[in-house]
């Protein structure tokens, strides 16, 4: 509905976050396929994690908008298990079995006190590192260790600039929370016929925007809505047509069906990724 047309509204839902602290755990991940009826809280309850851990793993996904078919990585906890205590000794022996055990320590006393002297002999026969050597050595082992370090940095920002689609992967140049509506070929919704701005014919995946906030001809991908005449789960789109109505962070979606049937869509809040 490119023209001021309203008859639905939505709401946003409110998510409020609790944090709940695991000792003497190790993380690790999976990844987790969700439905129209999860959201972050049942799932921090289902899998025994925090909803602060669950929204640190999943930083490029909006909780408010959890959708059938989204992929969410589950942090899981391994416990470290605590080492045993030690079994008892036993209070009192027989002195018979004391005797016997002094005579044995006393015998062994004299071969260890040969070994003993054994490696402490070795030990003086290594020659000895130089002291400007071995902080040479230290300093490249720190240095090292900071480039590494650095790296994963950055392949970890990378990661996360960017999105997979049917397979591909796509560099994501801003994301941006906007409320949609759709429109038809109707003649009374498109003022210079059943065309985009350019002039191409109205297909699925054109979209209108506010070039102020998308610029013209942005390739798009589109998550978060409902509506039976459009993919399910997300969509590519490009940013192809502009409306009088749509200004600001508003986007107007056609779709290939009657005025009617698009009119069901209302308005919905989506999350639109702006890709490179």
């Amino acid at each position: 509905m490119k023209q001021s047309f309203w008859k639905k509204s939505a709401l946003l839902a409110a998510l409020s976050i609790a944090i709940f602290t695991h000792a003497g755990a190790a993380q690790a991940a999976s990844e987790y396929t969700a439905t129209d009826k999860d959201t972050f809280w049942s799932l921090s309850q289902k899998f025994g994690v925090s909803l602060e851990q669950l929204l640190k793993a999943n930083p490029m996904i909006d909780p408010t908008n959890v959708y059938k078919g989204l992929t969410i990585v589950i942090p899981t906890t391994v416990t470290v298990a605590n080492s045993k205590q030690d079994a008892p000794q036993p209070i009192a022996q027989e002195s018979k079995q004391a005797e016997q055990a002094a005579k044995l320590e006393k015998s062994a006393e004299e071969p260890v006190k040969a070994e003993k002297s054994v490696k402490a002999a070795k030990k003086a026969a290594e020659p000895k590192k130089a002291p400007k050597a071995e902080a040479a050595k230290k300093t490249v082992k720190k240095a090292a260790k900071k480039k590494s370090s650095q790296s994963t940095a950055a392949k970890r920002q990378a990661k996360q600039n960017e999105i997979t689609v049917g397979g591909r992967a796509y560099d994501v140049s801003d994301v941006v929370q906007v409320k949609a509506s759709a429109y038809t070929a109707h003649p009374s919704e498109n003022g210079w016929g059943a065309v985009d701005y350019f002039g191409n014919p109205l297909k699925l995946g054109t979209v209108a925007v506010d070039p102020s906030v998308i610029p013209l001809g942005s390739k798009l991908y589109i998550t978060g809505y409902d509506h039976d005449g459009l993919p399910v789960g997300g969509m590519m789109g490009v940013a192809t047509d502009m409306g009088s109505a749509i200004k600001g962070d508003r986007i107007d979606i056609f779709v290939p069906q009657s005025k009617e049937a698009a009119s069901d869509f209302g308005f919905q809040f989506v999350k639109v990724f702006i890709l490179d």
